[in-house]
């Protein structure tokens, strides 16, 4: 997969692409089936997959612009889950656009010939059924078929995406782990809720508090989850190892605002090392959650309070068969 800064560059043999457009936080199975659709269709034309979405999220942008960061949506996925999700949905190119002023003063007709046409090269254009786009929202359907046939580029629209009557979208994804709802939001993702990265040093306070931890950052200061989870950790040994995790701000040692998974390993991996795991990227999947954050009164508290918390996802690995 490719990915690219503001437009596809022009390549021999290149004849355009199927497009569709969105933020696509956390690829659940509403983009997918979105994605299937636009790679049935490119392969029918003979065109290359390509995706825009935005960053930051345009919601942040203009949350920030009013002053306002409580207004930003919850992140479902960092950056780079985004991209590996949909190189796994098969898509061939990505294009990042930038969302500033620039960006968000575009009348509805630059925005298609600017972008559309002369950036990304469009040949088939698939966006969802409420989609809307310009400046102050004033693009449509409507609109933007109308362009489509004036120049060239075929527009369809994809209906909302239901699992048991329900309607799948990034805010549902949001409200079942902002509740603590993994199964739910599995349900939603098509796949266990997860976070990927690079384990980066911290404090080694884990450490010395007898709970060996590996740090990932969440660049986001808004996850969609937040609490201590039963986890289940990818890139480690062969197997996926069974573990717990803290996602948040660490109330009781720090609560700085900056966002980590700590993730502690119920069974260390034979063979590797104590600092084996640092500049691995991992990924963690988040199965069940066990509390809310909380602020602990001092370090011998947040031991004992740490100690419940692997009791208690050891608990569950044995309920749940691993």
């Amino acid at each position: 997969m490719r990915v690219f800064r503001a437009q596809r560059p022009s390549q021999a043999g290149d004849t355009g692409c199927a497009l569709t457009i969105g933020n696509f936080d956390g690829v659940h199975r509403g983009h997918q089936a979105m994605l299937a659709l636009l790679a049935s269709e490119a392969r029918h034309r003979g065109l290359r997959t390509c995706v825009m979405t935005f960053e930051p999220h345009p919601r942040d942008w203009f949350a920030s612009q009013a002053g306002k960061p409580e207004l930003a949506p919850l992140r479902i996925a960092t950056l780079r889950d985004k991209l590996q999700e949909l190189e796994r949905c098969g898509v061939d190119d990505v294009v990042l656009m930038r969302f500033d002023d620039k960006f968000a003063g575009l009348s509805p007709e630059d925005f298609i010939r600017r972008v559309l046409v002369q950036q990304l090269r469009a040949r088939y254009v698939l966006v969802g059924d409420d989609f809307r786009f310009g400046a102050k929202r004033a693009g449509d359907y409507a609109l933007l078929d109308a362009a489509g046939s004036a120049q060239g580029f075929d527009v369809a629209r994809m209906m909302s995406y239901e699992v048991h009557g329900l309607r799948v979208s990034s805010s549902a994804v949001r409200e079942a782990l902002a509740a603590g709802q993994m199964a739910r939001a599995a349900s939603l993702l098509g796949r266990p809720y997860s976070i990927s990265g690079h384990v980066v040093h911290g404090r080694k306070l884990g450490r010395d508090l007898g709970f060996r931890t590996l740090n990932l950052r969440f660049p986001s200061h808004r996850p969609a989850a937040m609490g201590i989870f039963v986890v289940q950790v990818h890139g480690l040994a062969e197997q996926p190892l069974a573990g717990v995790a803290s996602l948040g701000v660490r109330p009781t040692v720090e609560d700085a605002g900056r966002v980590l998974l700590e993730v502690h390993c119920l069974d260390w991996p034979a063979g590797l090392a104590v600092e084996g795991g640092y500049a691995r990227i991992l990924r963690v999947d988040l199965l069940h959650k066990l509390h809310d954050e909380r602020r602990y009164d001092g370090l011998e508290a947040l031991r004992v309070g740490i100690a419940q918390d692997v009791i208690d996802a050891r608990a569950w690995w044995a309920a749940h068969g691993a």
